[in-house]
């Protein structure tokens, strides 16, 4: 599976998505792919273009901004207190689980 993990998500995270095992994913970061400062609409297209399958974000209000009518592809958010990899990291697990199974289209919420 092909993931993007959005400017907002901590790049550490891509080791530990990739260190789950089971299904090998292709991970990259915005930064990596050059989109930084994108717009949710915008970042969106670009996604599509590229033929990434899941975006990992801890922006929780990119449910409510965007028509995943529009934009047909299933995003994960890290809902935590704090934005910080040490918050974040916990969630790993049941990332890992979720990507194992056949995702919405939007989001979909993982809580800390």
């Amino acid at each position: 599976m092909k993931l993007l993990l959005d400017e907002n998500v901590p790049r550490q995270l891509k080791r530990d998505i990739l260190d789950l095992g089971g299904i090998p994913h292709e991970v990259y970061t915005v930064r990596e792919k050059g989109w930084n400062g994108k717009l949710n609409g915008e970042l969106l297209k670009l996604m599509l273009a590229d033929k990434f399958e899941v975006l990992v974000t801890a922006d929780k209000n990119l449910q409510h901004q965007q028509n995943f009518n529009t934009y047909p592809i299933p995003v994960i958010v890290l809902h935590t207190y704090r934005i910080t990899y040490e918050f974040l990291k916990p969630l790993i697990p049941r990332l890992h689980e979720l990507l194992e199974t056949e995702l919405p289209k939007g989001a979909t919420i993982i809580k800390g």
